[in-house]
């Protein structure tokens, strides 16, 4: 007669019991969910952001609609969080605001932080040799620069003529609404937003490349014959993604911040398109403040919270990571 062997006890990651077949990625998450204040930003992150998708739906005004019969009306029944100087509908706005920083916060993460600063990161810590040194000269080029400052100055240099060509395209080829839509603008800010935005992320990635470039699997596989492509690609990208992930989670308050203060200061997406920067600066002064706080009090309030939401997420997602 044979006795029943008990099941093993769940595996410990770091402290946290793993489940039968559950991923990192599950584990990750379910220390994520245990933490309220993530769970919170992240909600918020959504409202914020959903709202901006669903603007074309969900505003009950145009954001280009001028009424100057009433200009800067208070909150009222017909406008919930009151109109500015040219009579446009601030709930519109703010939510078409939100829009904005999303297209441009995404388009940063994928052609920065994603596209270039992991592939740069990724070639130079496993090829090594003068592409590495290529690759962290040029990135200590650019951590070197006054990041606002260049920001400023390539906005202010380029912009008439990423303008100017988009018209050129309208005229020539079938494509219209690249002007009015503000395109342009969104596409020279994202442009020089991915210029400074990847060096951090292909630091973090090449020092961790260089580490398990080393180890044993990564030895057998070249020893097998497999190609650099499919190291990079099965072996030590998906070692990777933790760190991918939290770079990302890291630098998207940043991004977001940064296309606020350059609209700001009026070198960011421009009219007609919408954006927290260009409402901030509506906004700002003390006479008017005194005289019509909500245009500067609603715009700050989002911008305060989604900043503010970006930051404890990413905290909570690093300690989430760590097994804290």
């Amino acid at each position: 007669m044979t006795t029943a062997t008990p099941a093993p006890a769940p595996a410990e990651v770091r402290g946290t019991p793993v489940l039968e077949g559950e991923s990192q990625w599950q584990i990750v998450w379910r220390r994520l969910r245990r933490k309220k204040l993530a769970m919170a930003s992240l909600a918020l992150i959504i409202v914020i952001y959903g709202a901006g998708i669903a603007a074309p739906l969900l505003a009950p005004y145009s954001y280009r609609e001028i009424n100057l019969d009433r200009s800067l009306e208070g909150p009222s029944a017909q406008h919930l969080l009151g109109t500015d100087r040219l009579g446009r509908d601030m709930l519109s706005r703010t939510m078409y605001s939100a829009r904005t920083t999303l297209i441009v916060t995404t388009a940063v993460v994928l052609s920065g932080s994603l596209l270039i600063g992991n592939v740069l990161g990724l070639l130079a810590g496993y090829r090594g040799g003068w592409l590495d040194t290529l690759v962290m000269r040029v990135g200590e080029i650019f951590s070197g620069l006054p990041a606002l400052i260049m920001l400023i100055l390539i906005n202010v240099s380029l912009g008439p003529r990423v303008t100017d060509a988009m018209r050129w395209i309208e005229d020539h080829t079938f494509i219209t609404g690249l002007v009015a839509s503000g395109f342009a603008s969104y596409m020279l800010v994202f442009s020089t937003l991915s210029l400074f935005f990847w060096v951090g992320t292909a630091r973090i990635i090449r020092a961790q490349v260089l580490a398990l470039r080393e180890t044993d699997f990564v030895l057998a596989a070249e020893a097998m014959g497999a190609s650099p492509w499919r190291v990079i690609t099965r072996h030590l990208l998906p070692n990777v993604s933790f760190l991918i992930i939290l770079s990302i989670s890291s630098t998207l308050g940043g991004i977001a911040g940064s296309e606020i203060f350059l609209t700001w200061f009026g070198v960011g997406v421009q009219p007609p398109a919408a954006s927290f920067g260009a409402m901030l600066f509506e906004g700002s002064g003390a006479r008017t403040f005194q005289a019509h706080p909500h245009l500067l009090l609603i715009p700050g309030t989002v911008v305060t919270m989604l900043l503010f939401a970006f930051n404890l997420l990413g905290d909570a997602l690093n300690d989430a990571v760590r097994g804290r």
